[in-house]
C-alpha cells in the first residue's frame, strides 16, 4: 500500500525573469524598511544605554600631617587606575554633575597599621556626606579597632552636590591606592 502523499505530483511554477526581478526589488525595498521599524529611535537608545556614564574612581591626594578631617582625592589617566567621567573634582572633593541615584563606595586603610605604636581610637570613623550640609551624612563607618573600613551604598544625589569624606583626626590614611580609594557610579535617574 502506498504511503500518504506518494504518487502526488507537485506542480512547479515557472516564474518569468521579470517577476523574479520585481520580487527581488520588493525585498530590497521592504527589508530596510522593516529593519528601520524594528530598530529603536534615538530617544529609546538613550534609555537603553547601560548606566555608568557618570562614574569616578579616585585615589587619595595627601602629603604630610593632616590639619583638616577632610580627605582630598585625585583622579585621571596619569594616575593609573583612577578616572573621572561626568563628575568633577573641586578642591579634592567629588562634585556631581547629573541628578540621580548613585552607588558610592569607599575603603580607607590607616597608615602604619597594625603597629604597636598606633592604637585605633574607639571613636575613629570615616564619614561620607554632602559638603554643604554637615547634618546630612550618607555613610558613617567606625573602625571598631580594625585598620580598614570599607562599604558601599546607594544614595540620591542632586546636580552640584559635593561629597566630603572625613577621617577622624589625627589618624593618617594609607597612600596605597589598593588600600584607600573612593568612587561613585550613576545607576538610575531617580525621581
Amino acid at each position: 500500500m502506498p504511503e500518504d502523499g506518494a504518487g502526488c505530483s507537485v506542480r512547479r511554477l515557472h516564474w518569468p525573469w521579470g517577476a523574479k526581478a520585481v520580487l527581488a526589488l520588493l525585498c530590497l525595498v521592504m527589508v530596510p524598511c522593516s529593519v528601520y521599524l524594528i530598530l529603536p529611535t534615538r530617544g529609546q537608545q538613550q534609555q537603553l544605554e547601560p548606566p555608568g556614564w557618570d562614574i569616578a574612581e579616585l585615589q587619595l591626594n595627601h602629603a604630610g600631617p593632616r590639619q583638616d578631617p577632610r580627605l582630598c582625592w585625585q583622579g585621571g589617566p596619569a594616575l593609573g587606575r583612577t578616572f573621572l567621567h561626568g563628575p568633577e573634582l573641586d578642591d579634592g572633593q567629588l562634585r556631581v554633575r547629573r541628578k540621580g541615584i548613585y552607588r558610592l563606595h569607599i575603603q580607607v586603610t590607616l597608615a602604619n597599621c597594625p603597629s604597636r605604636q598606633i592604637s585605633v581610637p574607639r571613636n575613629a570613623t570615616v564619614t561620607v556626606g554632602i559638603c554643604a550640609s554637615t547634618a546630612y551624612s550618607l555613610m558613617r563607618l567606625p573602625f571598631n579597632g580594625h585598620c580598614t573600613v570599607s562599604s558601599q551604598r546607594l544614595a540620591p544625589l542632586a546636580v552640584g552636590d559635593a561629597l566630603c569624606t572625613n577621617l577622624t583626626l589625627p589618624l593618617l590614611p594609607s597612600q596605597n591606592a589598593d588600600q584607600t580609594f573612593f568612587g561613585i557610579q550613576w545607576v538610575h535617574p531617580g525621581t
